[in-house]
């Protein structure tokens, strides 16, 4: 359930939305390009029709060892039934050296 202040920031959201697309929707075509970039004081950039509103997007994470290791199909171990032996894939991912 959406508290209050959700509410409020959806609602100011689409009152700014559909203002910017009466603006002059029927000169421009749309109102992404209608929208006039703006300043982000959080990530100190502006923003517009062809930039994202969020700033940069989160570094992806590094795998660890043991992902690296299940990743590969070589290393894989199966039951007969195509599910894979975690056990035993786990004894000998402790028993290979690693780098």
């Amino acid at each position: 359930m959406p508290t209050k202040r959700e509410r409020e920031y959806y609602a100011r959201g689409f009152t700014d939305a559909m203002r910017m697309a009466s603006k002059d929707i029927s000169r421009v075509g749309s109102f992404m390009e209608a929208m006039e970039p703006t300043y982000d004081p959080l990530s100190g950039t502006g923003f517009g029709p062809d930039r994202p509103i969020y700033g940069r997007k989160k570094p992806k994470r590094k795998l660890s060892a043991w992902q690296k290791y299940i990743k590969n199909k070589r290393n894989h171990i199966t039951y007969r039934d195509g599910k894979l032996n975690l056990k035993a894939m786990g004894v000998q991912y402790r028993k290979k050296k690693r780098r």
